[in-house]
């Protein structure tokens, strides 16, 4: 059993280029997987944005980033970020959200999702915004 953390970034249109950004800075190898390749456009202007993404250096660089859709509140600034939390196995995976779970506001429930065996998001006591998966290698 392995669980890694890692800052997840919200954007609203420029997770892509952010991304390029981070990684002309940091190197590594870069992934964006946008809502149209997801099959989850719910805006058509907002098909080709980043619904997930990611910079991995091998030095030990890590960063994720999407576009938060039009459909959900977004103010630059104003929950700039995310953590992520994701494993391998979903035992710990739920013994870790019932954990946080405690005084928190379920955002979405952890539950199998299109790409992740489970997958949910919440907001702790602290204003903490978590997000929980199942690691799922990506099938584009």
């Amino acid at each position: 059993m392995s669980v890694k953390t890692t800052t997840h970034l919200n954007f609203r249109g420029d997770a892509r280029e952010a991304l390029a950004f981070y990684q002309s800075v940091f190197g590594g190898h870069l992934v964006a997987v946008t809502y149209k390749d997801a099959g989850a456009v719910q805006e058509e202007s907002e098909a080709d944005w980043v619904m997930w993404g990611e910079v991995s250096a091998p030095g030990g660089f890590h960063v994720m980033a999407y576009d938060v859709p039009s459909s959900l509140p977004w103010h630059q600034g104003e929950q700039p970020f995310f953590v992520s939390v994701r494993g391998d196995d979903p035992e710990e995976i739920r013994a870790l959200w019932a954990g946080l779970a405690q005084g928190s506001a379920v955002v979405r429930p952890l539950e199998p999702a299109p790409w992740a065996p489970l997958y949910g998001m919440l907001t702790d006591r602290f204003g903490v915004t978590w997000v929980l998966d199942v690691a799922a290698p990506y099938q584009g």
